[in-house]
């Protein structure tokens, strides 16, 4: 079967998850990102490489921190960007998911940035662009469901990659609910591509996901023993409408066992790194101390999160 993410010439023509990506591609965008991370100081000039081209946010799930990057990247590469808050508009009256795409596209769209609740709504979006052979457009999926996050989990490559160096000698565990994570699952994948030895997910057993032991990822659900060795510390935010349900009891219960404190980081290796998506939740999922301690990278992500989406749209549209 064809990969939808790919043109005829194997070249990147969407980006919806990271599970088929090959690895030559995902290395790709990592390599253009470093050109920009200088250019993530907000002086900067910026790059031509999409004028012209007119990116739409379509974001049918809030997000204010994903969006502002998104904005913040294609502004630097000259784009015309339009903000749409699709879940106050147009579906609310009543029209589908492709309609809005059609009728956005006749505006001269050049990219689609697509948020949505439901898993598998920018593979729809795309599927409908490749079958209508509009090959100037492309999709970009910025967080669909539990499903995917492709620029999250590059970000993150990315961030490891520069602190790291190399991904063939890490231990890397991923903390807390993995199993409603798309940034988790964006993660696994391409740490496996990359060729990771060992992944670790923890937890409590109510949030770790069925099926992973099949990729080769280690399960915990003791913090300790998990965090033991590792090179790198994925905390994942815990959404609060889990709170109180019958997956998570409280958030002092979580922490209590699942809370990264600067005690527990000290069972990792001595230079292990702490990443977290954002926002956190401080004393839910990570400590005051640990999220602004010196080996917390958190606020690099950021950084690196938008040069990492100003070379996944250069490479989509940038001629």
């Amino acid at each position: 079967m064809l990969n939808p993410q790919l043109n005829s010439n194997g070249e990147l023509q969407h980006l919806l998850a990271l599970r088929d990506l090959p690895k030559d591609i995902i290395l790709h965008i990592l390599d253009t990102a470093t050109s920009f991370v200088s250019l993530s100081d907000r002086e900067v000039k910026k790059v031509p490489l999409l004028r012209g081209k007119s990116v739409f946010n379509l974001f049918f799930e809030n997000s204010t921190r994903t969006r502002t990057t998104f904005e913040i990247a294609a502004k630097r590469l000259s784009a015309d960007v339009i903000n749409l808050n699709i879940a106050a508009s147009s579906t609310s009256k009543g029209e589908t998911l492709l309609d809005t795409v059609d009728n956005l596209t006749s505006m001269n769209a050049d990219m689609f940035v697509v948020r949505h609740s439901q898993s598998g709504a920018p593979f729809l979006i795309a599927k409908h662009i490749n079958d209508h052979k509009r090959h100037h457009l492309h999709v970009v999926n910025a967080g669909d469901g539990r499903h995917a996050h492709p620029t999250q989990g590059l970000l993150d490559m990315y961030t490891i990659r520069h602190y790291k160096k190399d991904f063939t000698n890490l231990k890397v565990a991923i903390v807390g609910d993995v199993v409603h994570s798309r940034v988790a699952r964006s993660d696994i994948h391409a740490l496996k591509t990359l060729g990771v030895p060992e992944i670790r997910t923890i937890g409590p057993a109510t949030l770790l996901a069925s099926g992973l032991s099949e990729l080769g990822v280690r399960q915990f659900t003791n913090m300790e023993e998990g965090l033991k060795d590792v090179d790198v510390i994925i905390m994942l935010r815990v959404q609060n409408e889990r709170i109180n349900s019958a997956l998570l009891p409280t958030t002092q219960e979580f922490f209590k066992s699942y809370g990264l404190t600067a005690e527990r980081l000290a069972l990792a290796k001595p230079d292990a790194i702490v990443m977290h998506p954002g926002p956190i939740n401080r004393g839910v999922e990570i400590d005051s101390a640990v999220a602004d301690g010196s080996q917390a990278v958190i606020l690099s992500q950021v950084t690196f999160g938008i040069a990492v989406r100003m070379a996944v749209m250069s490479i989509l549209a940038g001629n």
